[in-house]
């Protein structure tokens, strides 16, 4: 069983959580004096269509999931501006993790986080009316602030996607790890054993990984199915490159 002090959760504070100047109060709300709950990670991230692909893939083919991949880029609410297109992720850490994060922030509809828990993060959110090219409305977006891993696996899965093992401290990792000996680049969604123009080097030997990612990667190299797809593993390594997101 996993050590109760180790348990940890992914919060995303989020551009509209920024663009309103709230990220001061959303880590109040979450400071150890609130919650007991320490960082073990935290940064600012320039967030990729790739990267936030991957983090809404349970949402592609829904009316909302484009304006959700807008929203979380920081194109909705700073498309002129590159610059402060970001999100603090922030890896949170102490018994019961992912239930204190979530009560703090509260539920997913800011309208439900009104009547229901007042006073919670997301309850200063809002929901914007999405509509069609006619001008006919179709569906509905929530800018919620904050994002909050919703289950122990959803945080580990969450949390290798947004953070590589070095951007943790050694004693803090929660999972496992291995050192690579293999050398792998990436380019147009492929995996290559030798770098190319435009590649990126994605691990080196000697470098440490998620003991899962290395083994997804070694799975994918070898033309096999892995446990999770390979922009899974390699966002991570292009985040706060240079995109043209907007």
């Amino acid at each position: 069983m996993r050590n109760r002090e180790l348990e940890q959760t992914l919060a995303l504070i989020k551009p509209d959580a920024l663009k309103n100047s709230l990220t001061g109060y959303v880590l109040s709300q979450l400071s150890e004096f609130h919650t007991g709950l320490i960082f073990a990670g935290t940064k600012v991230v320039h967030v990729t269509r790739m990267l936030a692909e991957v983090h809404y893939e349970e949402h592609r083919g829904k009316v909302f999931y484009p304006s959700l991949i807008d929203y979380i880029t920081g194109c909705v609410h700073y498309p002129e501006e590159p610059h402060r297109q970001r999100v603090i992720a922030i890896v949170y850490q102490g018994p019961d993790a992912v239930k204190k994060v979530r009560e703090v922030a509260g539920p997913t509809n800011p309208h439900a986080a009104r009547e229901q828990k007042p006073g919670c993060v997301r309850s200063l959110g809002t929901i914007v009316t999405l509509k069609d090219g006619t001008g006919k409305e179709v569906g509905e977006r929530m800018d919620n602030l904050i994002h909050a891993s919703a289950t122990d696996e959803e945080a580990e899965r969450e949390i290798k996607l947004w953070f590589k093992p070095n951007e943790i401290p050694p004693f803090m990792r929660a999972y496992s790890t291995a050192r690579s000996e293999e050398l792998c680049y990436f380019r147009d969604d492929a995996l290559l054993p030798n770098y190319e123009p435009d590649s990126v080097c994605v691990v080196a030997p000697g470098d440490v990984m998620w003991e899962s990612d290395l083994e997804a990667l070694r799975l994918i190299q070898q033309g096999r199915q892995a446990p999770c797809g390979l922009r899974d593993v390699v966002a991570k390594y292009l985040l706060n490159e240079t995109t043209g997101n907007c």
